[in-house]
């Protein structure tokens, strides 16, 4: 079964693409990654295209790339990913591969949006216990950096570590050891489905506060539609350019 894996960059995405070539039920046969294009980076994760570009590459993947606005309405959203998804429908793609564990609201709102352009979505992580998850995640050989984090429960200390065994000690208490409620995202720079390591260089940790950009087709819960949060991100820079 032709699939493509909507690929964050981060570590749930990269162990669904490892759980899902494990058991070898579908050919993920591309990448799908949305990009924020006012700054040409990973939307939420905030990692440079770049980067992204090389993960690509080393995962032996092509990459298609969904060009969003940064203030896009949810109905403009929509809009947008139909047309991209009737894109890949007529690639021949049957299946869409995501890395959600347990958000219930969101995995309802991607079934029915796909289910409208006949592409079932596959969830290889669903249900499972993060805790788990993550000890799984690090013990197979994975390596990443996290690069965003919500300062509603992370202070900017967290932003820039590599998730390993005393990063998941230092959460504070409440915080998912996968930051599955959005604490902390992540990038992935080594692992079993890497022909090679990513190369990168640390740069600046930086400070941003957003509002939701709400409207009457939003597909999330009231309590969602609130938010108004600030998120420390640390930059991430190919080996080759300059801090």
């Amino acid at each position: 079964m032709k699939a493509y894996l909507n690929w964050s960059s981060g570590k749930d995405a990269a162990f669904s693409l490892y759980k899902i070539r494990q058991a070898g039920d579908f050919d993920i046969q591309s990448l799908v990654t949305s990009i924020n294009t006012e700054f040409d980076r990973v939307s939420m994760h905030g990692v440079r295209k770049e980067l992204l570009q090389m993960q690509a590459e080393s995962l032996c993947l092509p990459l298609h790339i969904i060009g969003l606005d940064g203030n896009l309405s949810m109905k403009d959203y929509n809009r947008v990913m139909q047309l991209e998804t009737k894109e890949l429908v007529d690639k021949g793609f049957t299946h869409s591969i995501f890395g959600d564990i347990f958000l219930e609201d969101l995995k309802i709102y991607r079934e029915e949006q796909l289910s409208k352009m006949d592409i079932k979505a596959v969830f290889p992580l669903w249900k499972l216990n993060t805790a788990h998850l993550i000890k799984d995640f690090i013990a197979a050989g994975f390596k990443a950096i996290v690069v965003c984090v919500n300062a509603k429960f992370l202070d900017e200390s967290f932003c820039g570590r590599i998730i390993d065994q005393q990063f998941l000690s230092d959460l504070p208490e409440g915080v998912d050891p996968c930051g599955e409620n959005g604490e902390f995202h992540s990038f992935v720079f080594d692992g079993p489905i890497f022909e090679n390591p990513i190369r990168f260089k640390v740069g600046e940790k930086v400070k941003r506060t957003y509002k939701a950009n709400k409207d009457e087709d939003d597909c999330f819960t009231d309590n969602d539609k609130d938010w108004d949060t600030s998120f420390w991100y640390c930059d991430l820079l190919p080996e080759n350019l300059p801090i």
